[in-house]
């Protein structure tokens, strides 16, 4: 591959986005009183934390919500099964201390640095982006955060842009910072349809990012039509482009 720029999802790719979520909630849920903390395992709530921003951050990314607003709905719908009601200024206020909870355990996936410096290390050197989707000041607080600030040179947040993933106007816009063509640069990202296929359909290379090796034949199938290669670990990246 003739690639000179590297664009990499933030979240979950990365940004090790869920373990950071699991932590948080696991220990938010307890400082909450007997109600909340006798109910389900932190297993069972995490995993429906996880459906609920999946589910809300979603209707922000398509426009239903505004982003205070999915927030305020993740609150609402976590306390919900326990008789819990919140006004907005709750539903705030109990997210931003569960926020709290989950900055603090940010951190990077172990294979994320190793990557970035095969990548810098090569000659010569690829040059390193983000594309996400997001609030930029939110998204830049992460990189910043977990140092990652002086390794990216640009960084695309849809929320500042005005396009989500999968639309290719927001890889060609990367692209355009870089000042290469979308056949220069490759993007890799932990979701086939948004990330990878995304990118491909814009004329990147697109890189799916298989961690739990959950991929369907199905899913396999759609990626190897469309010319996407499927890796288990960042520490694969450097090899696709020997």
């Amino acid at each position: 591959m003739s690639i000179t720029v590297a664009l990499f999802d933030l979240d979950d790719t990365l940004f090790a986005h869920r373990a950071a979520v699991d932590l948080a909630i696991r220990n938010y849920r307890h400082t909450l009183g007997p109600t909340l903390a006798a109910g389900p395992d932190d297993f069972t709530e995490s995993a429906r934390w996880t459906v609920l921003e999946e589910l809300h951050y979603h209707r922000y990314l398509s426009g239903e919500l505004n982003f205070e607003g999915q927030r305020q709905a993740r609150a609402r719908g976590f306390v919900d099964p326990y008789g819990v009601t919140f006004t907005d200024a709750e539903a705030t206020h109990w997210f931003d201390a569960y926020f709290e909870a989950y900055r603090a355990a940010w951190h990077l996936h172990d294979d994320a640095l190793a990557c970035l410096d095969a990548l810098e290390a090569r000659s010569p050197a690829v040059r390193i982006g983000v594309i996400t989707n997001g609030e930029l000041d939110f998204q830049t607080s992460k990189v910043s955060t977990v140092d990652l600030a002086n390794r990216v040179e640009h960084l695309v947040a849809s929320g500042q842009f005005g396009h989500t993933k999968p639309d290719a106007r927001i890889f060609h816009h990367a692209c355009e910072l870089f000042g290469v063509a979308p056949a220069e640069a490759l993007y890799v990202g932990d979701r086939l349809v948004t990330d990878a296929l995304g990118a491909a359909n814009a004329s990147l290379t697109g890189v799916w990012l298989d961690r739990e090796r959950s991929a369907t034949e199905a899913q396999l199938e759609e990626a190897r039509a469309a010319g996407v290669p499927v890796i288990h670990s960042l520490s694969e990246l450097d090899a696709l482009l020997t």
